[in-house]
C-alpha cells in the first residue's frame, strides 16, 4: 500500500482518460439496485467510495454482479412497492459507509425499506461528520433514532410517512438527494422544500437526471420546491457513466500550470457541477490588471483544493469564497490546503469560508501531509510540478478513496516518483 511519495518536479505530458464520475456512479448503482428489473451499468471505475455504496446496496438485498469488461449487472428481486421482503425481518442490518459521505447521506433514509433496524457505521473521518438534518427530520416523524453525540454509528427503525419535508440547502445537497431517492416509493405524494441558500444544486440536478432515467418522476415546481408523486417503482435501465470533471480538474489545472495533457471523454454538456473548473481556469488565464479575482465555490466545493493550488501560482491577488462546507469534509480542507501550500512557499490566508491568495512564480520542495484526504493529496501532487526541489507527500495512499490509479496515471504522464 502506497504511503509516502517523493515527487521530483517534471512537466507532465501525454493523453489520459480520467476516471468515471463518482457522483454519477453512486446514483446509477443506487437507482439500479432499487429496481426488480435488470440494469447494466457500464463505465464505472472502482474506488473505496463506490465500493462502499455497492456493499451497502448488497446489504439491503440487491444483486450486483461484476462483468468481465467492468460493467455491473444489478437488480433487486425482493423489493415490492415501498418495502423489501428480507430473509429475516428481525435481523439488524449493518451498513458500513467507510469514509463515504455520499453513501451515508444517500442511503440513511433507506431504513424505511426494511422492517428490521438498520445500523449505519463508518470510518473515523466519516464519524466526525454531523447528521443533524436527518436526526431532526426523522425524529419529527416518530422514527427510532439512536446516535453517538449526533454522529455515527446511527441506528434507525420505523417507516417514513409521506408529507411535507423541509430541509436546509446549505449543509450538503446529499441529504436532499437521499430523500429524493426514497420519497417516490412512499404510498402518497410528498413535497420537499429547500431552505435557501441552496448550495450544490447541480448535484441535485444529477440526482433528478438519474431518477428520470430509471423511470421515477419528480416535479420541480420552482428552484426550491420538489413535488414527488408516491407509489412509484424504479425501472431497469442500461447506463454508461460519464467521465468525472472532479478528477479531471487536477489535470486541467496541471495544464494551466504548464503541463501538456490531452484529456479524453469529457462531455462539454455534462451537468456535473465541477465542469465549472474550465470557466475558472479561463478566468485565471486572463490578465487581471491589479484587481482581485473572486471565485465562488458554493456550488462546487470539491474544487477548492485544486483551485487554491492553481491560484497560488497565478499572478495577482485572488479570493475563494463560499467554501464553509469543506471544513467538514474528509479534512478541514480550507485549513489543510492552506497549511500544506504554505509549507511549499505559497502566500495564502484563511477566511471563514475560503482563502485569500497572492500568487507566486514557483514553490519550494519540502515534506507535506495529505491529511488522509484524497483531494488534498492530488492537489499537492499538481503543486509539486512547480516546485524547485523534491516534494515528499505523506499519506499519498488516500487517493484510493476516489482515484486509486492516480499515481499510476501521474507516472504515465511523465511524473517522476519514488514510492514507499
Amino acid at each position: 500500500m502506497i504511503d509516502i511519495v517523493t515527487i521530483t518536479p517534471n512537466k507532465l505530458k501525454g493523453t489520459l482518460r480520467p476516471p468515471s464520475s463518482k457522483s454519477a456512479g453512486h446514483r446509477a448503482i443506487i437507482c439500479a439496485a432499487l429496481s426488480k428489473e435488470i440494469s447494466i451499468i457500464s463505465g464505472v471505475d472502482r474506488s473505496e467510495d463506490i465500493d462502499a455504496t455497492i456493499e451497502a446496496m448488497t446489504a439491503f438485498g440487491a444483486h450486483i454482479h461484476f462483468g468481465t469488461h467492468g460493467e455491473f449487472t444489478i437488480h433487486h428481486p425482493a423489493i415490492t412497492g415501498d418495502q423489501i421482503t428480507p430473509d429475516d425481518p428481525h435481523q439488524l442490518i449493518t451498513i458500513d459507509c467507510k469514509e463515504s459521505g455520499s453513501t451515508a447521506r444517500f442511503l440513511m433514509p433507506f431504513f424505511h425499506l426494511v422492517p428490521s433496524p438498520v445500523r449505519y457505521i463508518g470510518a473515523a473521518g466519516l464519524r466526525a461528520r454531523p447528521f443533524d438534518l436527518y436526526r431532526d427530520l426523522f425524529l419529527s416523524q416518530g422514527i427510532s433514532y439512536e446516535d453517538e453525540n449526533g454522529r455515527l454509528p446511527i441506528t434507525l427503525s420505523g417507516r417514513l410517512n409521506p408529507g411535507h419535508f423541509i430541509i436546509k440547502g446549505n449543509v450538503s445537497s446529499q441529504f436532499i438527494s437521499g430523500l429524493l431517492f426514497i420519497l417516490p416509493l412512499l404510498k402518497e405524494e410528498s413535497v420537499l422544500t429547500v431552505i435557501p441558500p441552496f448550495e450544490s444544486k447541480d448535484y441535485v440536478a444529477l440526482t433528478l437526471e438519474a431518477l428520470d432515467a430509471f423511470g421515477v418522476k419528480v416535479i420541480q415546481k420552482d428552484p426550491l420546491t420538489f413535488s414527488i408523486p408516491g407509489n412509484q417503482s424504479y425501472r431497469g435501465h442500461n447506463a454508461t457513466v460519464e467521465v468525472d470533471y472532479s478528477q479531471a480538474a487536477f489535470w486541467l489545472m496541471a495544464n494551466h500550470l504548464g503541463a501538456d495533457i490531452r484529456l479524453e471523454g469529457l462531455s462539454p454538456i455534462s451537468k456535473q457541477a465541477d465542469r465549472v473548473i474550465t470557466q475558472f481556469i479561463d478566468e485565471m488565464s486572463r490578465p487581471n490588471a491589479g484587481a482581485e479575482r473572486v471565485f465562488d465555490v458554493s456550488q462546487c466545493p470539491d474544487l477548492l483544493p485544486i483551485l487554491a493550488t492553481g491560484l497560488c501560482l497565478t499572478p495577482g491577488r485572488s479570493r475563494i469564497k463560499g467554501g464553509e462546507r469543506v471544513r467538514i469534509k474528509e479534512s478541514d480542507r480550507i485549513h489543510a490546503i492552506a497549511t500544506e501550500l504554505s509549507k511549499l512557499g505559497a502566500h495564502l490566508n484563511e477566511t471563514p469560508d475560503g482563502l485569500i491568495i497572492e500568487g507566486v512564480e514557483t514553490l519550494t520542495g519540502t515534506e507535506v501531509e495529505a491529511w488522509n484526504d484524497h483531494r488534498i493529496a492530488m492537489a499537492l501532487a499538481i503543486a509539486a510540478m512547480r516546485a524547485t526541489g523534491t516534494v515528499t507527500l505523506h499519506g499519498a495512499g488516500s487517493v484510493r478513496k476516489s482515484y486509486p490509479k492516480f499515481w499510476e496515471d501521474y507516472q504515465a504522464l511523465g511524473g517522476t516518483l519514488n514510492v514507499k
